[in-house]
């Protein structure tokens, strides 16, 4: 049974969700067991693998999240899924491509633009919610590092062994989809994250247009942080860095709530993280409560061989703040 959550007027409450990368899948494919409207608003500046050559040979928007994301929120049998995110590992041309990936350049070309192929792919796939690309044009990321180095391109940006002082679009003045902007502005919770801070998440908030929307929404604006700092793009990061890096991009006070990892990692678990120059993102909730933020801080991860957020904990956790129940410290 999925439970459902209801405004006043009896429709159902409207989640809408930003960011990329496996972090929105994962907290999509725990809210869709809950009756909600969501919609998840969805980064467009990859350019590496699969995605980077279709988007160079077929000038289109680069589907290797948004292909994700639709599997993350389809209501498929597990074979399907498994079919849709299988890459071919031969053939000179077809080699590193997934099925998802080919399936939606080859719905562009029959519905004649990206949105109607998207539309297309979640009937078929009986999405649980809206998918809307955050632009319609191609974005190129761009990092300045704080050795001077200019480094294009989101799939290089982790790569340049350095420090990323700022990252920026080209071109500056994109314009977001419509579709983003009207579930922004009907939105009775707007959560960002978790995912790759420079490369995932901000990368949908610069945007033109997206900042302001969130900002003028009455909605509830809830950060989720990273459970892990990101070799290349966020060492040595603390949440507090984190959401000071998105205040600096963006502009200050856009989130009323941070969840946050606060359990114990396993000592195995912790040298494996050691060797790829990764540690745990450190909370200090008194300088994020410094910046305005309610810190919602606890044990939300899955202590395998590798730490990820457990969808059905965070999940949980969130529609406790949408309900606006007391949340006891672990």
């Amino acid at each position: 049974m999925r439970f459902q959550f209801l405004r006043k007027n009896n429709e159902l409450l409207k989640v809408v969700v930003i960011g990329g990368g496996t972090g929105l899948s994962m907290l999509l494919r725990g809210l869709k067991e809950y009756k909600l409207d969501l919609s998840a608003i969805v980064t467009v500046a990859d350019d590496g693998g699969s995605s980077g050559r279709l988007r160079d040979e077929m000038d289109m928007i680069p589907p290797g999240d948004i292909r994700n994301v639709l599997i993350a929120l389809a209501d498929t049998e597990p074979l399907l899924e498994k079919l849709l995110q299988h890459r071919f590992n031969r053939g000179k041309n077809l080699s590193g491509h997934s099925i998802g990936n080919l399936l939606l350049a080859a719905l562009q070309e029959i519905t004649g633009d990206f949105k109607s192929g998207i539309r297309e792919m979640s009937r078929v796939l009986a999405v649980r919610g809206q998918v809307i690309p955050v632009a319609e044009e191609l974005i190129q990321l761009v990092a300045k590092m704080k050795d001077g180095r200019i480094i294009r391109g989101e799939s290089s940006i982790p790569k340049a062994n350095g420090t990323i002082q700022r990252v920026f679009l080209e071109p500056k003045d994109v314009a977001p989809t419509p579709e983003a902007l009207q579930a922004l502005q009907k939105a009775d919770v707007i959560i960002v994250g978790p995912g790759s801070l420079y490369t995932s998440v901000l990368p949908v908030l610069m945007v033109q247009g997206i900042t302001e929307a969130i900002r003028n929404s009455t909605a509830s604006k809830v950060y989720i942080c990273n459970v892990m700092t990101q070799p290349g793009e966020t060492d040595r990061y603390t949440a507090y860095d984190h959401v000071k890096a998105i205040y600096e991009h963006v502009g200050y006070q856009l989130f009323d709530t941070i969840i946050c990892h606060s359990g114990k990692v396993d000592e195995e678990v912790s040298k494996q993280y050691d060797e790829q120059g990764a540690a745990p993102v450190a909370v200090h909730k008194e300088k994020l409560e410094r910046l305005g933020l309610k810190v919602i801080a606890k044990d939300l991860v899955k202590h395998q061989t590798y730490l990820r957020h457990d969808a059905k904990k965070v999940s949980q956790l969130i529609l406790q703040v949408i309900s606006r129940k007391p949340i006891e410290p672990d």
